[in-house]
């Protein structure tokens, strides 16, 4: 089937589809090089990848690293289903609990998510400040990052509590992030 065909087909339908899936049809579809694909509810994003947001996520990943070992669980652009309709996401950053195991099905489970980091484009703002910001907190996510560089800071949210967080911390990029756990260092983070 052509890409033509297979939205005329899902159109005509009239069913839903499953994240799993929509994401096998992802995987047969011509998705460019250096692009990044999630499902943000029921809604395909795909957003290309840029120097400033690779180079953010591996400084969040050495500063897990420094912290709590190589041996530490952390996933960067790994497939996650979070609560809600239809949320497979990838973030940017997540670090798993300790013990956490794939689901019988292959898959990391949203419940064992301790820590997410998502690094803003012009593409994704809207989805990490809103919808994704909802299912990580009804996920009960303890500490969710959002490093922006379009305004220079990382916003830390903090006590889940429904579909939002009872406390936002704003730190501007050049002081430490109080992360609970760990301090994360934003001297050096590129920006825009």
């Amino acid at each position: 089937m052509t890409v033509v065909e297979d939205r005329i087909e899902m159109a005509n339908s009239g069913s839903a589809f499953t994240l799993d899936e929509l994401f096998d049809r992802l995987e047969n579809m011509p998705v460019p090089e250096g692009y990044k694909v999630e499902i943000v509810e029921g809604t395909i994003s795909m957003v290309p990848r840029r120097d400033v947001h690779w180079q953010t996520i591996r400084r969040i990943v050495r500063a897990l690293e420094d912290t709590f070992g190589m041996d530490v669980n952390v996933l960067s652009d790994v497939r996650i289903d979070f609560p809600g309709l239809l949320n497979g996401y990838a973030p940017d950053v997540a670090k798993m609990r300790e013990g956490a195991e794939k689901s019988a099905k292959g898959a990391w489970r949203h419940q064992d998510v301790e820590f997410v980091a998502e690094v803003i484009s012009q593409g994704t703002a809207a989805n990490d400040y809103g919808p994704k910001k909802a299912a990580y907190a009804k996920a009960h996510v303890p500490v969710y990052l959002v490093a922006d560089p379009y305004q220079r800071r990382c916003h830390v949210y903090t006590k889940p509590d429904g579909d939002d967080y009872a406390m936002e911390t704003t730190v501007d990029f050049g002081y430490d992030v109080d992360l609970v756990d760990f301090t994360l260092s934003t001297a050096d983070f590129p920006h825009d």
